[in-house]
């Protein structure tokens, strides 16, 4: 991480590689608290107005892809913006929903195609920048909610198999009303004969059951790297950035820094996803089974008008 001494103490940079790119760049200035105000995260690209979270009724106008990262875009031409990556620092304004933040994402290409912008990777995890964000606005608040009184489930498809995979269910989702923000996540992976397999379970009621999920890293199988670096994809990523897992069965077990590491990763992303939106919680309880940026998309479109009410 880079800290620039000249700069307020009420604003600080993150530098790193991202998933594109050897560096990428994102400056967050915490803004004076003024309880007249409604607190808000306000997203930047190059220094242009993005998308901010006291509009949460914009959000939908945002367009949204997934390249092994959630992509956001808006404007056309020369004038559109493109947002890459969010979800590992998104999700640490929950710890402050009552104090307003400018979060400025550095342009990594620009063209007459607009400007591109992905937020740095750091080590893969929410923990580098949580710390910074703890040292400089104080201590965590009391978390935000609210109701979502929703009964859903469906199975999940995957669309890059032959016919017949792709009548076969390969995970689901659930979701149920709760007190607070609960979330059982199972990753299952059997090819060619090689099991990968993560679970975790998470009850979120406080900034304190946060941390836990903070501090997982991203993470990819061998194989899948191999896949991607062909399809030209991850160019940024190197051995800092997070996990890279061999599920060979000979392959030894990895180092992590929590149980079951990789599921708990999946549970960052997904709240990332969520809160990218707006920073609180739905009360909810969710069981998913071999989810992804998708059906975590599909799941806030569920939930987000709730949050309207």
């Amino acid at each position: 991480m880079k800290k620039d001494s000249r700069k307020s103490p009420r604003e600080w940079e993150f530098s790193s590689a991202s998933l594109s790119y050897g560096k990428a760049n994102v400056k967050i200035e915490l803004q004076e608290y003024n309880p007249q105000l409604e607190p808000r995260v306000e997203w930047r690209v190059g220094g242009r107005s993005f998308y901010s979270t006291d509009c949460v009724k914009c959000f939908t106008d945002l367009k949204f892809s997934v390249a092994r990262t959630a992509i956001y875009e808006s404007g056309e031409g020369a004038h559109a913006l493109k947002l890459a990556s969010p979800e590992h620092l998104a999700p640490v304004f929950l710890m402050w929903p009552s104090r307003r933040f400018v979060v400025d994402v550095a342009c990594n290409e620009e063209s007459d195609k607009g400007c591109v912008a992905e937020v740095p990777l750091m080590d893969g995890s929410a923990l580098p920048f949580f710390s910074e964000f703890r040292r400089n606005v104080g201590a965590p608040e009391e978390l935000a909610f609210y109701d979502v009184p929703l009964h859903d489930e469906w199975d999940l498809f995957r669309t890059d198999v032959d016919v017949a995979q792709a009548q076969k269910p390969y995970g689901s989702v659930k979701i149920t009303p709760s007190e607070a923000f609960e979330v059982e996540y199972i990753l299952e992976r059997n090819e060619n004969g090689r099991v990968f397999k993560s679970a975790a379970n998470v009850s979120i009621y406080s900034a304190e059951d946060l941390y836990n999920v903070f501090v997982a890293r991203t993470f990819i199988l061998k194989n899948e790297f191999d896949e991607a670096r062909k399809a030209g994809l991850l160019g940024g990523v190197d051995e800092s950035c997070g996990l890279l897992l061999d599920n060979s069965p000979e392959a030894s077990a990895p180092a992590f820094r929590v149980a079951d590491e990789p599921a708990r990763h999946k549970i960052l992303d997904l709240l990332g996803d969520l809160c990218f939106a707006k920073p609180a919680l739905p009360k909810v309880r969710l069981e998913i089974i071999n989810g992804g940026h998708l059906s975590h998309r599909t799941i806030l479109e569920k939930v987000l008008p709730y949050a309207l009410q």
